[in-house]
């Protein structure tokens, strides 16, 4: 039979002699390796006091972002939606009412705007199909939660405060 490859080893059925059934050379060498990695740097790191740097690419939590009056940029165009390769993004448009001029930039706006953060790729592509510049994906790291329904970001969730609105609570 011919041999694929020429990485084939050769067992060695050679009987073993008696430092090798003492298993004392063995056990040494496992010892010194054991007592080189107790001096060697730890590979964690204690995470609520340190944090690790990310590379200066990294994609994290969604926003939507305002214009300088305040405004939601988003028009519901839905290029985001169509260029997310994992649907995680889903939404729903409507027309401006009279007298809502100085929460919406155009006439129409996403009236519902969910993230499934669950299906999300952290792509990016949303960010790049935007023509109105309002999705970002920020530095943050999405925290854990216990429940599904909790990585549904709805639009209130990811809107940036409006620095003109006083926050309440």
């Amino acid at each position: 039979m011919q041999k694929l490859t020429n990485r084939s080893v050769q067992v060695n059925r050679d009987p073993m002699t008696m430092m090798e059934r003492a298993y004392l050379p063995a056990l040494a060498k496992g010892l010194v390796i054991t007592l080189a990695h107790i001096f060697k740097k730890p590979a964690t790191i204690s995470y609520p006091e340190k944090k690790r740097p990310f590379s200066p690419v990294f994609r994290g939590l969604h926003i939507l972002n305002r214009d300088e009056n305040g405004a939601e940029r988003c028009t519901a165009c839905g290029l985001c939606a169509l260029a997310c390769p994992a649907e995680a993004i889903t939404m729903e448009a409507a027309e401006r009412k009279p007298g809502e001029e100085q929460l919406y930039r155009e006439e129409k706006y996403a009236a519902k705007y969910e993230i499934n953060m669950l299906r999300c790729i952290f792509c990016g592509y949303c960010e790049e199909a935007c023509p109105k510049d309002a999705v970002y994906l920020t530095e943050t790291v999405m925290p854990s939660n216990y429940t599904r329904e909790s990585f549904i970001y709805k639009k209130e969730d990811l809107l940036i405060p409006d620095p003109k609105t006083p926050n309440i609570k």
